[in-house]
C-alpha cells in the first residue's frame, strides 16, 4: 500500500484546528481519512450515504468519539454554517476533519466565514516520491536535488496517471476504462449536483477536447468556435472544471524588461494521462508535481510559492517559472530526450537572471552542472531526480 505523505501531517494539525482536505474525486481522500478515523477514535460520515446525511442534518453525531470525519461535505448547501457551529460549540473537545472533491475554499455555500478556525490541505494524485516512499525534504531545498532513485515506476506514472485505481492496476486497458468512466461521472454526477449547467453534453465534449490543448496556450475563442457556444460560456465551464480539480491553469510570467506574453494562460489536467501526446503528458506530469509543491509549501510550511510559465512574443518558451516570496527563484524546461540547453531557457536566464535553472530530461540524459550564466546556477538533470525531491 502506498503511504500518502499527508498522513504524517494531518494528526498534528487536527490537534490544533479543524482541517479541510480538498482534492479531486478518487484521488484517495476517503481511504486516507477512514484510516485516520480508525486510528484516532473517529466517527466517519459520508454525505453521499443517506443514513450519514440524515445524521449530519439532524446533528445526530457520535459524541463519544474524539474525531469527526465528514466526507464530501461540500455538497451540503449549508456546510460552512454547519462547521462554524460545530467548531464554536465543540472545537476544543473534538477534532474535525472535512473532505470535498473540490477546492473547498471556492465553494462558499452558506455564507458563514470559517476564517481562523481551520487548516487547509490539498490531496493530489500520487506523486513520484510517495510512490517510492522517499523521505520528505523541504521545498526550499529543491535546487540542490541530492536524491535520484532508479527510473522505475516513472513510465507507469506517465502512462497511467497518478490516480490510485488506474496506477495500481498496472494496465493501460484498465486505466483507459477508468478514465472514460471518470470523465462521465465528473460531468454528469459531480458537476450536475453542484453547478447550474444547461448544456451538460457540450461541457462533457469540452472536457474531452482539452486533452488536445493541454500544455499549450489556452484559446477560449478557439474552443468556443469548436463547441458553438459563447466565450462567456466556455470561460464559466473552465472555471467549474478548475473548482472541481479537473484542470488547472498556469499564468504567464512577464517582467517589464522582457517582451513576454502577459495575458494567455496554459492549461493542465490533474489527470495528466488524459493528454494526447507523450510530450504533453510529461510536461503535465511535471506541472502537477510542481503544483503539489506549491500547495504543500503553503499548507504545511507556510511559505508562498507561485507557478508561472514564460513565453516570448516572438516565440520560444520556458515551461515553468517558480516564484518564491514573490521573487523569481527557479526556471524549469522539460524535454523528452534533448539535454542540450534549450535556447529559450538560455534567453530567459540571460535576461531575467533567476538564481537557479533546470533542464529536466525524461530519457537518455547526461546529468551535469553547466557553467553559470551570470549568477544563475544551471543544471541538466533527469526527471526522476526532480520528481524525487518534490513532496
Amino acid at each position: 500500500m502506498i503511504s500518502r505523505r499527508l498522513s504524517e501531517v494531518l494528526p498534528s494539525d487536527l490537534s490544533r484546528k479543524m482541517v479541510l482536505l480538498s482534492g479531486p474525486r478518487q484521488c484517495g481522500k476517503t481511504v486516507l481519512v477512514r484510516a485516520l478515523a480508525a486510528e484516532g477514535d473517529g466517527a466517519y460520515y459520508n454525505w453521499d450515504a443517506a443514513p450519514d446525511r440524515l445524521a449530519i442534518q439532524k446533528r445526530a453525531l457520535d459524541f463519544d468519539r474524539a474525531l469527526w470525519v465528514f466526507d464530501e461535505l461540500h455538497k451540503f448547501r449549508r456546510w460552512r454554517a454547519f462547521l462554524k457551529d460545530l467548531s464554536d460549540s465543540y472545537g476544543r473537545r473534538k477534532r474535525i476533519l472535512v473532505t470535498g472533491s473540490a477546492r473547498l475554499e471556492l465553494y462558499g455555500r452558506g455564507g458563514d466565514s470559517l476564517q481562523g478556525r481551520y487548516y487547509g490541505h490539498h490531496l493530489h494524485p500520487i506523486t513520484f516520491s510517495e510512490l517510492h516512499g522517499l523521505p520528505f525534504r523541504a521545498v526550499g531545498d529543491l535546487p540542490r536535488l541530492p536524491t535520484d532513485p532508479a527510473r522505475r515506476s516513472l513510465d507507469d506514472l506517465l502512462r497511467l496517471g497518478g490516480f490510485p485505481e488506474p496506477l495500481l492496476s498496472g494496465s493501460e486497458r484498465e486505466a483507459a476504462r477508468w478514465r472514460l468512466a471518470y470523465g462521465e461521472r465528473l460531468v454528469r454526477e459531480e458537476i450536475a449536483s453542484l453547478e447550474r449547467v444547461r448544456e451538460i453534453e457540450r461541457l462533457e465534449l469540452l472536457y474531452d477536447q482539452l486533452g488536445e490543448v493541454a500544455g499549450g496556450l489556452l484559446s477560449i475563442n478557439s474552443l468556443r468556435e469548436d463547441l458553438e457556444v459563447s466565450f462567456e460560456t466556455v470561460r464559466s465551464w473552465l472555471a467549474i472544471l478548475e473548482r472541481l480539480d479537473a484542470v488547472f491553469r498556469v499564468p504567464p510570467y512577464g517582467p517589464p524588461r522582457i517582451k513576454a506574453v502577459k495575458k494567455e494562460q496554459k492549461l493542465y489536467f490533474w489527470d495528466w494521462a488524459r493528454c494526447a501526446t507523450e510530450g504533453a503528458r510529461f510536461e503535465n506530469l511535471v506541472a502537477m508535481h510542481l503544483l503539489r509543491a506549491v500547495d504543500w509549501a503553503a499548507d504545511v510550511e507556510g511559505e508562498k510559492l507561485a507557478l508561472r510559465f514564460f513565453r516570448r512574443r516572438e516565440g520560444g518558451e520556458v515551461d515553468f517559472v517558480v516564484l518564491r516570496g514573490g521573487k523569481l527563484w527557479l526556471a524549469i524546461e522539460t524535454k523528452l530526450t534533448d539535454d542540450d540547453l534549450a535556447p529559450s531557457l538560455r534567453y530567459f536566464i540571460e535576461r531575467a537572471r533567476p538564481p537557479f535553472a533546470l533542464q529536466v530530461v525524461l530519457r537518455n540524459v547526461r546529468e551535469r552542472r553547466l557553467p553559470d550564466l551570470g549568477r544563475t546556477e544551471v543544471r541538466v538533470i533527469a526527471a526522476s531526480r526532480l520528481l524525487a525531491n518534490l513532496p
